[in-house]
C-alpha cells in the first residue's frame, strides 16, 4: 500500500489513477471539500481517505507502506499566509521523513521549480544539490519548498539516518486532466483553452522584462503523464535518491503554448497581449527550463511528450469532450 498525500489533487489523482491501473491499493491524504474535487478520483477510488488532520494517528497504528508519496502542500504562488505555508510545506514533509526514516519506508516529495526564482539562463536551472544555497526564491511557495530541500541537504550532509530511498522532485510548469478544482491556479493550457472555445483569442501577459518580447516568456511545460511516469519509474528503481528536476529539458514560449492550443482546437491562432498583474510583477519567471541531467545519469530514459503532443492528448481526449478528469 502507497501513501499518497494531495492524492485528491492534480497530480496526486494523476498518480493514484496509475496506481490503481497497476492493482496497487492506496491511501490517500486530502480534503474533498464541497466542490467536483472527488471527480479526480470517481474512476479509480482508493481504499482509504484520511483527512489531513487526522494524518498523524493513521500514521501511528500498525500501518504498512510501500512508499510515502508526499504531494500535499500550500501551492498558490500568491499565497501570504507563511504560518500555514511553513507549517505545511516545511514541518508537515519534515514530519514524513522522520517517520519514512525510523520505518524504512521510501519518500518521495514535491519540490518545485519555484525554487530556482529569478534564475536566467539554461545553465541556472540545474539542480546539482552542492548548489542550492545560490538559489533565491520570489514567493513563500518557493521559500518553503527551497527551505525543506536545504533541510534534506543539511541532514545528508552530518550523516542523520534517512529513509532507505528518498527523492525531491521539482516540478516545472505541470499540465493535464484533473486540475479542475485548482482555480486561480489552473494550468496555462486549460486557460487558453477555454479562452478560444469561447470565441475569443488567446489572451497572453505582455513582457515586464526589458529586452524580452511579448509572449516571449517561456517555462518547461510538461505533460502530467509524464509527471506520473518518473514517479512510478522512481518507485520501480529502490536505488535511485536524489533531488530531481522534473521537466522536458525544453523551454518553450506562451505563443508556442497558444498556437499548440489552438490547432488542438480546430482553431485559427488568434492572440491578445494583456498587461501583467501588478501582484505579478518582479515575481514571474520569464524563463524556466530543466536540466534533466542528474535524473537520465540515474537512468531515466524515456522520452518525454512535446508541447504540440501533450496539449493534442488533454484538449482533444479531454476538454474537447467535456470530460476533464482521468
Amino acid at each position: 500500500m502507497i501513501l499518497i498525500t494531495g492524492g485528491a489533487g492534480f497530480i496526486g489523482s494523476c498518480l493514484q489513477a496509475a496506481l490503481a491501473a497497476r492493482g496497487i491499493p492506496t491511501v490517500v491524504s486530502d480534503w474533498l471539500g464541497n466542490g467536483d474535487k472527488w471527480r479526480n478520483l470517481a474512476r479509480h477510488p482508493p481504499e482509504r481517505i484520511v483527512p489531513p488532520e487526522a494524518l498523524g494517528g493513521f500514521l501511528a497504528g500498525a500501518v504498512q507502506l510501500q512508499a510515502v508519496v508526499h504531494l500535499g502542500a500550500i501551492s498558490e504562488t500568491t499565497a501570504r499566509d507563511g504560518d500555514l505555508a511553513w507549517q505545511t510545506n516545511v514541518e508537515l514533509s519534515r514530519r514524513l521523513w522522520d517517520w519514512c526514516t525510523e520505518r524504512q519506508v521510501p519518500f518521495l516529495y514535491a519540490s518545485s521549480a519555484a525554487t530556482y526564482g529569478a534564475a536566467s539562463g539554461a545553465d541556472a536551472f540545474d539542480d546539482d544539490p552542492a548548489r542550492l544555497d545560490r538559489l533565491r526564491p520570489l514567493n513563500l511557495y518557493g521559500f518553503t519548498k527551497h527551505a525543506f530541500d536545504l533541510q534534506v541537504m543539511a541532514r545528508l550532509a552530518r550523516g542523520e539516518a534517512h529513509p532507505p530511498q528518498w527523492a525531491g522532485l521539482k516540478f516545472f510548469n505541470v499540465y493535464g486532466p484533473n486540475e479542475l478544482h485548482k482555480g486561480s491556479m489552473i494550468s496555462v493550457v486549460k486557460v487558453k483553452y477555454d479562452e478560444v472555445a469561447a470565441g475569443g483569442p488567446a489572451r497572453l501577459f505582455r513582457s515586464d522584462r526589458d529586452g524580452l518580447d511579448d509572449g516571449a516568456q517561456s517555462r518547461d511545460f510538461i505533460w502530467v503523464g509524464d509527471i506520473v511516469d518518473i514517479m512510478l519509474w522512481l518507485l520501480e528503481h529502490p536505488g535511485v535518491s536524489g533531488l530531481f528536476n522534473c521537466g522536458t529539458g525544453v523551454a518553450r514560449s506562451y505563443l508556442d503554448l497558444a498556437a499548440a492550443v489552438c490547432a488542438a482546437a480546430g482553431q485559427q491562432t488568434r492572440i491578445e497581449f494583456v498587461d501583467m498583474p501588478q501582484a505579478l510583477r518582479g515575481q514571474y519567471q520569464s524563463f524556466t527550463q530543466a536540466d534533466m541531467g542528474r535524473l537520465r545519469a540515474a537512468g531515466y530514459d524515456r522520452q518525454f511528450t512535446s508541447l504540440e503532443a501533450g496539449v493534442a492528448q488533454y484538449v482533444q481526449d479531454h476538454l474537447l469532450r467535456g470530460d476533464p478528469y482521468l
